[in-house]
């Protein structure tokens, strides 16, 4: 008996990859699988069958090559990706299968050889542009010298923050794409990816005079739909003004997707107190405000660094919940009520006159 049947009883799955001696390989490469499921640990009866199927076809063929059936060679990454890549009578599920499991047991057995993913730096999604902002690169757009200029810069601003559209998405936008539609403006994209955009209410006009501007020409300029850089120029004639820094059509998609979560009433895209309403939401209470949700009001308030207590709290949201007094008792059982203090009215209606 192995330690490993000791650990586990005879009638556990150590127990049963003790006893596995199958006829489709050899006694050497059912060594090496007993040997090697037992290193990895305790498993059920079925994850230790596949184990061991896994490990003694890679030992049956392994040794067959003349390779040493130790899990330091047998369970190496190369050779797993050799074995089940190029092993003869097997389809394509038992390969993936294979694999899958061989990969299990390379990492309970020679964690060495088969080291965790090192974390690899992320870049943090960028800052939506307020709506501030965005009436701001709009003026800028109108204050350009020519129409072309103007309908061009307007349309990048509307697509980019009215439709989230970037790079090649909003380079191969025509005016021909832009179109009403149940009361709304929806933009066809086309490309790899095509769809249909609902646009918006904040930007239909602005793209609606772009579009109409260009025809069936492209909305932000040229001809070439496949062209690079397209907007750098249009970028670098909106970039001015206080407090304007260059556009960015990222920062543009991320306006995008945070008036369309607040337009959905998502509590992470709400307006810190005192910020503008976001864009497309002009007419909608802002979503932090005390009549909305406590939840979201706390979220900003945590958010700039503030505590509010109990005294600061506006209870116009909700009311209080009256209580039974103590000395009452139960409804059965309770005596009259406690004299009052003072006089008081005793029709609701004669404490608000008409």
């Amino acid at each position: 008996m192995t330690a490993g049947e000791t650990a586990a009883g005879p009638g556990g799955d150590a127990g049963y990859a003790g006893r596995w001696q199958p006829v489709s390989v050899t006694s050497q490469a059912a060594a090496f699988a007993r040997d090697t499921v037992a290193a990895a640990g305790p498993h059920g009866q079925d994850r230790a069958k596949n184990l061991l199927w896994a490990a003694g076809r890679l030992a049956d063929w392994a040794t067959g090559l003349g390779l040493e059936p130790v899990p330091e060679v047998l369970l190496h990454p190369s050779v797993i990706e050799r074995f089940t890549a190029h092993a003869p009578g097997l389809t394509g599920v038992s390969r993936r299968t294979l694999r899958s499991s061989l990969r299990f047991l390379a990492r309970q057995v020679v964690p060495q050889l088969h080291p965790p993913d090192a974390p690899l730096p992320r870049e943090r999604a960028k800052a939506p542009y307020t709506a501030a902002e965005i009436s701001g690169y709009l003026a800028l757009a109108g204050a350009q010298p020519t129409a072309a200029r103007r309908m061009r810069a307007a349309g990048l601003v509307a697509l980019g923050a009215g439709a989230g559209l970037i790079r090649a998405d909003l380079r191969q936008v025509r005016g021909t794409d832009i179109c009403r539609r149940s009361g709304g403006v929806i933009a066809d994209v086309r490309g790899s990816r095509p769809r249909a955009v609902p646009v918006l209410a904040r930007y239909h006009p602005v793209l609606l005079a772009s579009a109409a501007f260009a025809g069936t020409g492209l909305v932000t300029g040229g001809t070439d739909p496949a062209r690079k850089n397209v907007t750098t120029p249009l970028t670098r004639s909106l970039a001015g003004g206080t407090g304007l820094p260059r556009l960015d059509t990222s920062r543009l998609r991320a306006t995008w997707l945070a008036d369309c979560a607040e337009l959905l009433g998502l509590p992470a895209s709400c307006t810190p107190p005192g910020s503008p309403a976001p864009s497309g939401s002009a007419t909608s209470p802002p979503a932090c405000s005390p009549a909305a949700k406590p939840t979201r009001w706390h979220y900003w308030a945590a958010a700039a660094g503030e505590q509010p207590g109990r005294a600061q709290h506006d209870r116009g949201h909700h009311r209080r919940l009256r209580r039974r007094r103590g000395d009452r008792g139960a409804a059965a059982h309770r005596s009259a009520a406690p004299p009052a203090d003072h006089p008081h009215l005793t029709d609701r209606h004669d404490a608000h006159p008409r």
